[in-house]
C-alpha cells in the first residue's frame, strides 16, 4: 500500500512539475517544497522542485541532464545567459552559478555572453561561485569557497582558491 501511495504521489508531482523525475525525496518533503513553490510562490515559474531557500533566475535558459538544480539549500542559479549541466553534476549548499555580468559602463544593462557549461561527473562544493562564460571539463571538483573566473576544460581535476586554480589532477571518474 505504501509503495502504491508513493507511486501516485510521484505521478502527481510529474504533472505539476514539467521537468521532474522522482529521485528519492520523501513525500512530506515533496509536499512542503510544492506548497512553498506553487502556493506561496517562491520560484513558482521554475518547472522542477527547488528548495525554498534557493533562487533560480532565467530557468528557461538552464539545460540540465542533472536532477533538481537548486535542490540544495541557498543556491543562487542565474541562467539568463545560459547554463548547461551534463549528467551527474552535483551542487552543494550556497553554490552560486552566475551566467551574466553587468555592463561596465551602464550597470542597468547586462553583457551578452556564452553559456556556462559544466560537463558530466562534476561536483561543486559549498560556497563556490561559478562566473559567466566558464566551462568546466568532465570530472571536475570545485573546492569549497572557490571563485571560478576562467574555464578549466581539461577535466579530471580539483580546482580551488580565489581565483580558482588547478589543485590536483584526478584519475577518471568511476561509474558504479
Amino acid at each position: 500500500m505504501k509503495n502504491k501511495l508513493k507511486f501516485i504521489v510521484y505521478k502527481f508531482f510529474t504533472l505539476i512539475y514539467k521537468r521532474y523525475t522522482p529521485s528519492g525525496q520523501s513525500i512530506k518533503e515533496l509536499f512542503f517544497i510544492a506548497f512553498i513553490q506553487k502556493i506561496i510562490g517562491i520560484n513558482r515559474s521554475v518547472p522542477w522542485p527547488v528548495h525554498y531557500t534557493s533562487f533560480v533566475k532565467g530557468h528557461e535558459n538552464i539545460h540540465s541532464k542533472t536532477e533538481l538544480v537548486g535542490e540544495a539549500i541557498r543556491n543562487y542559479i542565474d541562467g539568463r545567459n545560459g547554463i548547461i549541466l551534463e549528467e551527474n553534476v552535483w551542487l552543494g549548499p550556497n553554490v552560486s552559478i552566475i551566467s551574466q555580468n553587468h555592463n561596465e559602463n551602464n550597470y542597468k544593462k547586462y553583457n551578452e555572453g556564452k553559456p556556462i557549461i559544466i560537463h558530466k561527473n562534476s561536483l561543486l562544493l559549498c560556497n563556490c561561485v561559478i562566473l559567466p562564460e566558464v566551462e568546466l571539463g568532465e570530472h571536475t571538483i570545485v573546492a569549497a569557497g572557490a571563485v571560478v573566473t576562467k574555464s578549466f576544460i581539461e577535466g579530471n581535476q580539483i580546482i580551488g582558491g580565489v581565483p580558482a586554480k588547478l589543485i590536483k589532477k584526478l584519475d577518471n571518474y568511476i561509474e558504479l
